[in-house]
């Protein structure tokens, strides 16, 4: 251990979305990594989650609302240790369904439902990233935006906001690696197909059938990659998005 190695501030991670599924994962993931962990959700901090300075890490923010998520920023900036982000994962997102958990169509969604929907999974990711910006490229950080299969291929349970909103989010990975990346920022997406989640839909089963490997992927594989995404190992990685998928998309 070199002298100075111990006043450097841990890691950061700023992660939306970690109440369950791949962000509960996540956190668990970088947690035993050493990181500190500051998360974001519109719900206060689940006395359930057992991660370290979990509460005191917690910021309650709705990311449908631009103002809010205006305070947030500055909020988690005020938290920052030597004003350095190493890593921001954009994972929170809504999928509204209709009346019996059916998927909504492009017929069927309201304007409002589309706007609420690409709120908090398009314009929040964006808005976090630039409101962050300096304190990212002060650490050399990186970004991870979570797409989706349904981003890329009608699904059968996603609807059509959703898809649209993931689509878009890709298309805006590969606009941020160019824009930031000579600050020195990776930005780089996954795209998860069917996670072992408490959101999974009925019919769930017949999807598995058509995937190479013939089962459900696990939160844990897809955090192992957004790690991946936010470490020295993926230097040289900007601008991709990563399938995590069993090889449904092939």
């Amino acid at each position: 251990m070199s002298p100075t190695s111990s006043n450097q501030p841990r890691r950061a991670l700023l992660l939306t979305g970690a109440s369950r599924g791949i962000g509960h994962a996540t956190v668990k993931r970088f947690s035993s990594a050493g990181w500190r962990v500051i998360t974001c959700s519109r719900h206060p901090f689940p006395e359930e989650c057992p991660w370290e300075m979990g509460p005191e890490d917690h910021i309650q923010v709705d990311l449908a609302d631009q103002d809010s998520t205006r305070a947030a920023i500055e909020e988690i900036k005020n938290r920052l240790e030597g004003g350095l982000l190493h890593a921001l994962v954009n994972n929170a997102a809504i999928s509204p369904k209709a009346e019996g958990g059916k998927r909504l169509s492009s017929i069927d969604t309201t304007i409002d439902v589309w706007e609420h929907v690409f709120g908090v999974n398009f314009f929040a990711p964006i808005m976090l990233a630039r409101g962050l910006m300096n304190q990212l490229a002060a650490a050399h950080g990186s970004v991870v935006n979570v797409t989706s299969i349904a981003g890329s291929r009608v699904h059968p349970f996603a609807g059509a906001a959703y898809a649209t909103s993931k689509a878009a989010l890709a298309a805006l990975t590969r606009e941020m690696a160019s824009d930031f990346g000579s600050r020195g920022i990776r930005v780089n997406s996954i795209a998860p197909g069917e996670i072992d989640t408490a959101i999974l839909s009925p019919g769930t089963e017949k999807i598995v059938e058509q995937i190479p490997m013939h089962r459900l992927g696990t939160p844990d594989e897809v955090a192992k990659i957004i790690y991946v995404l936010c470490t020295e190992t993926s230097s040289y990685v900007n601008g991709a998005e990563i399938h995590i998928n069993g090889g449904q998309h092939v």
